[in-house]
């Protein structure tokens, strides 16, 4: 494997020592540091080359910088579309200076190298997410020749570097100043890597924009994941699995305190999270392994909190807390003695912070942008391929909801459905929640039988010594059966919400009509797999 072997084994034949800088060719529409970067790279004698705007920002830097047009004896053309597409700046970047053959081609063709690019490209990403772009205006923003330059830079990564980043800037230029002019293999290596999989990427995002321009299906014709490693993970969902997070998780949360997120944390406090966004009053919601057990809301958090513990304090235990407010003292205060894995919040209080953190290992996560406003396709990875749906963001619809049964649902009754609904949406099939207009009272979830999770419901209720009499209960899909529907009337539910669409729904109505249930079909399935 290529981890195990060092630098000179990966080369090969290609040149594995450091390579001297003594020509580079800026080009950057980010222009972040890019001239503190040229001015250290020009006291250390390299000549730098630029393009348009970025010439234009170094040279009134006070900067000595030679315009590409001066090396390719070529204006820039197209307003600005051509102006690095051309011999003496690609044979620059993609001579091996180690081959006698590419050095003898540059001398006879008068082309000098160029061992490191500096560049990024068009914002085509930023420009797309803008409201109301055009078709021409997101096009101008394909770049050509930047994406050029830079995999001929980071194919010819034995002799030349290539630099995306502006966070890298600094790196690279204290190596250089510390090296005597050079760059290690190793760098150029690891920047050639990087160089890929940004090019990946943005070839990426022009392909789905394109395809999803008149196209009448709702997922694109082909998927490419391209993500880069964040950071490794102690292990996975067991200790034997390696692990580790690709993409960007802290644009969203942000932990503040605590043992690093394991793999299991991570998907349990968004499951919690999303949850709690379910709700416009105050909430807070328990998971564990994936699942509620426990949700409440009220006007103050901390009583939403103990709302949430009581469902099932027992499960509560090592469970992971998502809250949808700014955590106050109190509820910090009344989260304290019970062991967390992770609190989840849009922020907290200055005098909840010393609260929160007393438990050295409890992590403390704080969310760092709106979760509701990210893009994106439900993903699954399963032996040869992937599957991939929309996100299940379907909420209650008024139009499609109606009453079936004699009985229509009081107020009371009503809320504690609209309750026990959201909750259920996110519990894993086959789901049934047992609940009030502000708290759950018992959730079965992951049974295979309808009628066990309305079973497992009701012991959970009665062990936490919740009265389920006169309280809601909400089913992930249809009562296939009346069993189900029995199993929770027994319970103590008088009022059931449910999608319907059971070939025996009739038979189902009726049971419920027989004892005085009042029910609506939402006409929407929430399956969590």
């Amino acid at each position: 494997m290529a981890t195990q072997m060092n630098i000179q084994q990966i080369f090969g034949t290609l040149n594995h020592r450091p390579v001297k800088v003594r020509r580079a060719l800026f080009s950057v529409s980010d222009k972040t540091g890019i001239v503190e970067l040229a001015r250290r790279l020009s006291r250390l004698g390299v000549e730098i080359i630029s393009t348009g705007g970025t010439y234009k920002t170094l040279r009134d830097a006070g900067l000595n910088v030679t315009p590409v047009s001066d090396v390719t004896k070529s204006p820039e053309i197209l307003n600005g579309r051509v102006k690095t597409l051309h011999p003496a700046i690609h044979a620059g970047l993609l001579a091996r200076t180690d081959d006698p053959e590419h050095a003898k081609e540059l001398r006879d063709q008068s082309i000098h190298p160029i061992e490191l690019l500096v560049v990024n490209l068009y914002p085509f990403e930023k420009t797309i997410a803008g409201n109301n772009v055009s078709l021409s205006e997101a096009i101008e923003e394909i770049d050509i020749g930047g994406p050029a330059m830079v995999r001929a830079a980071a194919k010819n990564f034995g002799s030349v570097a290539v630099v995306m980043e502006p966070a890298e800037y600094d790196r690279i230029a204290g190596e250089i100043e510390s090296n005597d002019g050079q760059l290690s293999a190793e760098t150029r290596f690891a920047l050639a890597k990087k160089a890929f999989h940004n090019i990946a990427r943005y070839d990426e995002a022009i392909s789905a924009y394109v395809n999803s321009l008149g196209a009448n299906e709702k997922l694109p014709t082909c998927i490419s994941i391209n993500a880069a490693k964040s950071h490794e993970l102690r292990y996975g969902e067991n200790p034997h699995q390696s692990a580790a997070f690709y993409g960007d998780f802290t644009s969203i949360f942000r932990q503040l305190h605590g043992k690093e997120l394991s793999f299991n944390n991570i998907l349990d406090l968004q499951s919690a999270f999303l949850l709690s966004l379910e709700f416009e009053k105050p909430a807070a919601v328990i998971v564990k392994h994936n699942n509620p057990c426990g949700v409440g809301t009220d006007e103050h958090l901390a009583e939403a909190y103990r709302k949430a513990l009581a469902t099932d304090s027992k499960s509560a235990f090592g469970g992971i807390v998502a809250l949808n407010r700014e955590v106050d003292a109190e509820t910090a205060t009344a989260m304290d003695p019970l062991f967390l894995e992770v609190v989840v919040a849009p922020g907290y209080a200055p005098d909840a912070v010393e609260i929160v953190t007393r438990k050295k290992d409890r992590r403390i996560v704080e969310v760092a942008n709106d979760v509701r406003a990210q893009k994106g396709l439900d993903i699954r990875s399963v032996i040869g391929g992937y599957l991939v749906q929309e996100r299940d963001s379907a909420d209650i619809s008024p139009d499609l909801m109606r009453v079936v049964t004699e009985r229509k649902p009081e107020s009371a009754e009503l809320e504690a459905m609209l309750f026990a609904w959201r909750v259920a949406k996110h519990v894993r099939s086959n789901a049934i929640v047992y609940a009030r207009g502000d708290r759950t009272l018992g959730i079965g979830a992951g049974q295979m039988s309808r009628v066990d999770s309305s079973r497992v419901a009701a012991l959970k209720a009665a062990d936490a010594r919740l009265d389920l009499k006169g309280c809601a209960v909400a089913s992930d899909a249809f009562f296939p059966f009346a069993d189900g529907l029995l199993e929770a009337v027994q319970a103590g539910a008088t009022a059931v919400i449910q999608p319907g669409g059971s070939i025996r729904d009739e038979e189902v109505i009726q049971a419920a009509n027989h004892n005085n249930i009042a029910m609506i079909f939402t006409g929407v399935r929430h399956f969590r797999h």
